[in-house]
């Protein structure tokens, strides 16, 4: 780093001028790769999410423009959710500085610098986002045809354990085609003796045939225990949104019991619009602990297909922007450790709160610009505490006009909440407002219990 810029020296009588402002030029070596390893390289590597990698000197040269307008206009890397509203674990966003940085080096041709003083490149699991699994189990190959539609489908995962065992987190991968938009999971258990085989049914529903057709697939599935009970089931043990990483909390927090019989059902899972026939063939790392779990997770969902109504129901007209609400009064004092808001295409912008009995308002999340591209698990750095007979708020806004590019129709048409014939509810091109809420019981300190991994380790 230069110190003395543009200083006038005065040697045995001989006026001197020393500029090393070139010197303070940005290089990649320096000070663009740290940033791109920090903010861009976890998805634009090989095996990552994003279309093209962003790991070597050469591949950001070349898309050295394209970085230069995402990063400026904000659009990377990718966090919808207002800093200055509430803060999560993991927020993704580039300093002013950083942003000038890149803009510098542009502008200065890209120089790549001393190639001695380059960082090491960061190091991923190709298999894992959150770190070594201790089992990976495959759901069943799936053809998606190439018809330019929503697909949709409940697919059936029979594991076998050696013994009863404590999962502490599941974590669903796509395959490399990257086909699944999102994956609701609840386990089933079964308890010794009450079902011979777990592997003897049907692995593959399609949820768009008719109802006869759908009772005869799901009967064929076999999911119910041998006497025709039901088996204990685990809702929530996996899912699976766009951008979502798999959450591990600290030990003891969370987690279920997994039986050495189980079926793990993929309700929903929902394979968005491909012009070509393609292959999904996802999985699931299972990480497990050697503790029961000492607090359990509970879940709230509120909205669409959960505990609240929309006001009003969520009905847009063409050409119209409107503007919706959902609300529910807490009983209990809880702790708050994930919330994950949800709408479709034509979503504008999210809000949540908690109004507490003391007139006070607890900021849960405002997601001014929404972008049905991103849809996180947002979790808190600590638990945060609503107390009891607070009511939590959702206001949402909708825009169904042409001036809304993400909009699937143009002209546009009325989109609706759709609440029928099984998961074709879900379709892209209907809309949904919901709103997940993952909670534990109060427990006094619980303000000061830290989510964050990293922290906790270190």
């Amino acid at each position: 780093m230069c110190i003395v810029k543009n200083k006038v020296l005065v040697y045995f009588g001989v006026i001197l001028v020393w500029s090393c402002a070139e010197n303070d030029t940005p290089t990649y070596t320096q000070d663009v790769a740290p940033i791109i390893y920090e903010n861009c390289t976890p998805c634009h590597r090989s095996g990552g999410a994003a279309p093209f990698s962003l790991t070597t000197f050469q591949q950001v040269n070349r898309k050295k423009n394209t970085i230069l307008a995402v990063t400026q206009s904000g659009l990377m890397p990718p966090w919808p959710a207002d800093r200055n509203y509430s803060h999560f674990i993991g927020e993704r966003y580039l300093t002013e500085d950083d942003k000038q940085k890149i803009k510098d080096w542009i502008a200065a041709g890209a120089p790549i610098g001393d190639t001695s003083l380059l960082p090491p490149l960061p190091q991923y699991d190709a298999y894992s986002h959150i770190g070594k699994p201790d089992t990976t189990v495959w759901f069943d190959s799936i053809l998606v045809e190439g018809d330019s539609r929503d697909k949709f489908y409940i697919a059936t995962l029979p594991v076998t354990l050696s013994e009863n065992k404590y999962v502490r987190a599941m974590e669903f991968l796509p395959n490399d085609n990257n086909l699944v938009h999102h994956m609701n999971g609840r386990l089933l258990n079964y308890k010794e003796g009450k079902k011979a085989s777990i592997t003897s049914g049907q692995r593959i529903l399609n949820l768009e045939v008719d109802e006869d057709e759908y009772v005869r697939q799901f009967n064929a599935l076999q999911l119910a225990n041998d006497d025709g009970t039901r088996p204990q089931q685990i809702n929530s043990a996996v899912n699976y949104l766009p951008g979502v990483q798999a959450q591990m909390y600290p030990e003891g927090i969370g987690g279920f019991t997994m039986n050495k019989q189980s079926i793990l059902i993929a309700d929903d899972i929902h394979f968005g619009p491909i012009p070509q026939d393609k292959w999904d063939h996802s999985r699931v790392n299972i990480f497990f602990s050697k503790t029961p779990p000492k607090r359990p997770i509970r879940e709230v969902m509120l909205g669409t297909n959960g505990a609240s109504k929309i006001i009003p129901p969520l009905v847009i007209p063409p050409g119209e922007v409107t503007a919706h609400t959902t609300f529910l009064k807490i009983p209990e004092d809880i702790s708050i450790l994930t919330i994950n808001p949800h709408m479709h295409l034509l979503g504008k912008s999210f809000k949540a709160y908690a109004f507490t009995p003391s007139q006070d308002t607890i900021r849960l999340i405002h997601i001014p610009q929404w972008d049905f591209r991103w849809q996180y698990f947002y979790t808190f750095p600590k638990m945060l505490k609503i107390p009891a007979g607070s009511v939590i708020y959702v206001e949402a806004e909708y825009d169904n006009t042409a001036q809304n590019p993400n909009n699937p129709y143009n002209p546009p048409r009325e989109i609706r909440e759709r609440l029928d014939n099984g998961g074709a509810g879900m379709r892209t091109t209907d809309e949904m407002l919901q709103f997940i809420i993952s909670w534990l019981p109060y427990e006094k300190g619980d303000e000061e219990v830290s989510l964050d991994l990293e922290v906790v380790s270190d």
